[in-house]
Order: C-alpha cells, then structure tokens, then sequence
C-alpha cells in the first residue's frame, strides 16, 4: 500500500518538475553554446591583433611602411568577415534557443491542461 502512495508521489513530482529539468538542460545547452561561441571569437579577435602588432613592428622604411598599409585593406576585410560570421552564429543560437524555448514551454502547457 505505501509502496503505491510512493510510487504516484514520485511519477507526479517528475512529471512536475519534467519541464523545470528540460529548461535547465536547455539553458547549460546555451550557455555552453555561447561560451564556446565568445572563446572562438577572441581567439580569432586576438591572433588577429597580435598579427597585426607583429607586422607593425617589421616597418623599417618608407617602403616596408607601403606594405603594411597596402596589407591593411586585406586585414580590415578579413575583421569584417570575422564579424559578420560571429553575428550569424550568435542569431543562429538565439533562434535555436527561442525554437526549442518554444516547444518546451507547448509541451508543458499541453501536459498541464485537461484533455
């Protein structure tokens, strides 16, 4: 008999909190998503930047100075490159996160209306 009473407490308080766990799993999902994401871009951001420092310290003349000029079209090209690809990556998570947002916050009120 108490075996019973268990049993229906523990399946209510799982189908309780079913969508408290799924929300967790999707936020730690996105937060792991999104430090990746962060870790990527100033890795990219920063080789970038040292690059740079490293070929302005090469400028030894009026010619080698012509170059590095010359190399900045190509870098600024690269930077806006890297940008647009970090923005499309970050609205790429957003919408996942807002898609399955969405069909958690369905399946719970599914689940806690009457049929």
């Amino acid at each position: 008999m108490y075996t019973d009473i268990f049993k229906v407490i523990n399946e209510q308080s799982e189908k309780t909190f079913e969508p408290y766990t799924k929300f967790n799993k999707l936020m730690t999902k996105n937060v792991e998503t999104l430090t990746d994401l962060q870790l990527n871009a100033m890795r990219a951001y920063s080789e970038l930047g040292v690059n740079q420092m490293k070929a302005a310290t090469e400028i030894k003349d009026v010619s080698s100075l012509a170059v590095f000029n010359s190399q900045q079209l190509n870098t600024l090209s690269r930077l806006s490159q890297q940008m647009m690809d970090d923005s499309n990556k970050l609205q790429q998570v957003a919408k996942e996160f807002k898609e399955d947002l969405e069909a958690i916050t369905t399946e719970a009120v599914k689940a806690s209306t009457p049929a």
